[in-house]
């Protein structure tokens, strides 16, 4: 039987405060919230795919990808987790125009999942 990894109650209600504070723009605070989640559920990949994805809306490329590749380590087992973390490594891979790696990471999450 495949993992699925969800976040629990208390982490579903701070990366809901995150995405509010990131629509707002402040992505500092919206990161602060989600290690906060991560003091709670240190090991979950979701987690570090939602920093990920406030570091990639911040500009922070290069952190994006970092953490894409944390979730990576984190995901075995969940199919849609390594897709949704290989989605975000391809996303800021095209962001400092490394399209091939890019193209390349995209495969890897259209495989595990396609679109």
């Amino acid at each position: 039987m495949p993992k699925v990894y969800r976040l629990g109650p208390a982490s579903t209600a701070l990366v809901g405060q995150a995405h509010k504070q990131m629509t707002g723009g402040d992505f500092g605070l919206a990161a602060a919230t989600i290690e906060r989640a991560m003091r709670i559920e240190p090991d979950n990949p979701l987690l570090w795919i939602e920093l990920g994805r406030v570091r990639y809306t911040a500009g922070d490329y290069s952190q994006a990808d970092s953490m894409g590749h944390k979730a990576l380590a984190l995901a075995t087992g969940d199919v849609q987790a390594q897709a949704s973390a290989w989605r975000l490594i391809a996303d800021s891979l095209r962001s400092r125009r490394r399209n091939e790696e890019a193209a390349t990471a995209d495969a890897k999450a259209n495989a595990l999942s396609p679109r």
